[in-house]
């Protein structure tokens, strides 16, 4: 099948085409693809289906944020379901399935949910199902549970291994993008340990995705300088493929470490992933932002994508989901992909502005002060129609839609220890407070920052402040020049008026009529709206819904967003594999077996053993002729008293430690004291962690 959509240039190897198949087609991509960009390279819009209508879905963004593009990869064993295709990276030989569909993807039975939705609205399963009550667990119920999930997991035992690790740093930097590399080189330059941890393949977040120019450099390639330096450091680890996935007490981080998801099967003797344990004094979050979409009618189907996601599509792997491609946005950040697509040579039909001014362009037609009110097509998009202000409409052909409302700065670790993140009137969006977890600084567009000199400064100022309460002084760096940014210039418009079925969480199928039913049901406070409608409680943790969401809520109430509120997020920041908090504890090692130096005596004389904890102590010796362990213990206890009794307590935890400091230690890993217990006796103590 030939790369229909495929551009020059990107960051990919043309020299080494991979083969892949997917729904029993076989493709061609390359290295450095995902398994998104060489679907779109392909012509493939189409990927799966929605959780409760069954519609029709494809890619809308290029990174952890996807909702739609969920995936079931590899077969038998290796079978993993919900995989986003947008973060799997592709390999030779790789082999995925559409998921949540029957008989097939281009026609499935239960579409037919479509036609149900006014039955099947937000909170239906409350309202359902309740007559006759006999019918719930032999009818009702089976049903529900068929239908539930999306994909399914392998039968067969897993065949991978994984492991745990512990890392030590002083500073922790959570994302390689313009801020968080520049604060992990000023940190790395005054000599402290540093991690760097990101979960893409390659460091350089957006870098990767625009056309900056940093030090008269392209952005990708300041990137990849930067990061070749921190790799010299001996102080630094710089980890890719690795998402940390939660913010836990006393400066630990948990992160899982994709090793070997890249490769057709890991190699012999190495683990598939790695659950890390890091313990750091200071960390500084540079997880950057993503892009929100802007709510109109049938505004899910495939081929309309967020604006900022066709960008990276275009920059980084060289691919178009369209040749004909229009743009809608509220922002400047539209007008950027309408420049890259026509820098590539793929015509831009229309970009249409919902601000009054207009921004004239010689590439493409602009259409200011407009919106789009519907979309036209069955299994992918054909059409969009435009209305006007003045309430004229017309139509315009077009295979892809861009969509931008915006960027929402990922606050989700910043908030895992119950942090309400702020509005920020300026980006239109929530933004970490000053009570983020203790020792976390936040830095990039996680902080707000849009512009990236702005940015990078942050990132390095937020290093200097990691360093002074280390009491380590920084070295000075020198920030880079940049070129090819524009101010976002954001005017806020979350939905095209008169919009009733306009997708707001596209995963969990929630729509604008949902959130008003929610608000009409007086199920108004942010935690009800979220569970009555199930906004933002699919895998994508409602990465870019929410705000959304949460906009036409405060619309409905008459009150300012911040007034409504926000929910706050929980680990893991993204779905993550059991194995991996299993590590090596699974099949024999799940909940090992500890036998006394007494085990095999005992066994030969009949002993019934009890569990304590992971070890079998033995608990009393029954005798011919006793039928009552009541009987062997008085017998064993009369006979102690008489002559000599012989007790295995291997089963309780002893520490040896010695020197002078060793009551002090004791002290220190014990909650009970040690201090004054004196030489030759014994205390029982409840160890800490």
């Amino acid at each position: 099948m030939a790369q229909k959509n495929r551009l020059e240039g990107g960051l990919i190897n043309r020299k080494n085409p991979w083969s892949f198949e997917f729904n029993g087609q076989s493709m061609q991509g390359f290295e450095g693809d995902t398994l998104a960009s060489a679907l779109l390279a392909n012509d493939v819009r189409l990927v799966g289906r929605s959780f409760k209508y069954h519609r029709p879905r494809g890619m809308i963004s290029a990174g952890s944020e996807e909702p739609n593009a969920i995936v079931e990869l590899r077969t038998g064993s290796r079978k993993e379901p919900n995989s986003r295709a947008t973060t799997t990276e592709l390999y030779d030989g790789l082999v995925a399935h559409p998921q949540n569909c029957w008989p097939s993807l281009n026609f499935d039975f239960l579409g037919i949910n479509d036609l149900l939705a006014p039955f099947l609205t937000a909170g239906f399963y409350y309202k359902t199902f309740m007559w006759p009550s006999v019918f719930w667990e032999k009818v009702y119920e089976p049903i529900i549970r068929r239908a539930a999930g999306l994909g399914s997991a392998s039968l067969e035992p897993d065949p991978d291994c994984y492991d745990k690790g512990f890392l030590h740093a002083d500073i922790l930097v959570i994302g390689a993008g313009p801020a968080g590399l520049s604060a992990a080189l000023t940190a790395a330059r005054s000599g402290v340990r540093v991690i760097v941890v990101d979960e893409d393949f390659v460091t350089g977040g957006r870098l990767n995705a625009e056309n900056y120019i940093l030090d008269d450099k392209p952005g990708s390639q300041w990137a990849q300088d930067i990061t070749d330096e921190l790799c010299s450091f001996t102080n630094v680890r710089v980890l890719t493929r690795t998402t940390v996935i939660g913010a836990f007490d006393h400066g630990i981080y948990g992160a899982v470490e994709r090793v070997s998801d890249h490769l057709k099967t890991p190699d012999p003797g190495k683990p598939r992933q790695i659950l890390w344990r890091i313990y750091t004094k200071q960390a500084i979050l540079c997880s950057g932002a993503t892009e929100r979409s802007i709510v109109f009618e049938n505004n899910d189907r495939p081929g309309i994508m967020l604006s900022g996601a066709i960008r990276n599509y275009v920059n980084r792997w060289a691919v178009t989901p369209n040749q004909n491609v229009a743009i809608f946005t509220n922002n400047n950040d539209g007008h950027q992909t309408a420049r890259a697509l026509i820098n590539k040579g793929v015509n831009v039909a229309a970009v249409i502005d919902t601000r009054k001014q207009k921004i004239d362009s010689p590439d493409y037609e602009t259409f200011s002060n407009s919106v789009v009110s519907n979309t036209n097509g069955r299994l992918g998009l054909d059409s969009i129609n435009i209305k006007h202000e003045d309430g004229t409409q017309r139509t315009v052909k077009c295979g892809a839609l861009g969509v931008s409302g915006g960027w929402n700065p990922n606050i989700h670790i910043s908030s895992h220890h119950r942090g309400r993140p702020i509005w920020n009137e300026a980006i239109q969006s929530f933004i970490p407070d000053d009570n983020s977890p203790s020792g976390m600084l936040i830095a990039g567009s996680a902080k707000g920052f849009m512009e990236l000199e702005d940015v990078i400064r942050s990132g390095f100022e937020s290093a200097k402040q990691a360093l002074a309460k280390l009491n380590v002084k920084s070295k000075k760096i020198d920030l880079p020049k940049t070129q090819g940014d524009e101010e976002l210039a954001i005017e806020p418009f979350w939905m095209v008026q008169g919009t009733s079925r306009g997708w707001v969480d596209q995963q969990n199928d929630v729509t604008a009529k949902d959130i008003k039913l929610a608000k009409q049901e007086n199920f108004t406070s942010v935690e009800h709206l979220k569970r009555y409608t199930t906004l933002g409680m699919a895998t994508d943790q409602g990465k870019t819904a929410n705000i959304s969401g949460l906009a036409i809520m405060a619309n409905l109430l008459g009150k300012p967003i911040p007034e409504v509120g926000t929910t706050i997020y929980r680990p893991p920041y993204t779905p993550t594999a059991i194995g991996a908090f299993a590590g090596r504890s699974r099949d024999k090692d799940f909940r090992p077996v500890r036998k006394t130096p007494s085990h095999i005596w005992a066994e030969e004389k009949g002993a019934v053993f009890v569990e304590v904890g992971m070890w079998m102590r033995a608990q009393w010796f029954p005798e011919k002729g006793e039928t009552h362990w009541r009987q062997s213990v008085d017998r064993e206890v009369l006979q102690t008293r008489k002559s000599v009794g012989v007790c295995d307590v291997t089963t309780l935890g002893k520490v040896d430690v010695q020197g002078k400091d060793a009551a002090s230690f004791l002290n220190l890993i014990y909650c009970n004291g040690f201090a004054k217990l004196a030489i030759g006796k014994t205390r029982y103590g409840l160890m800490l962690r």
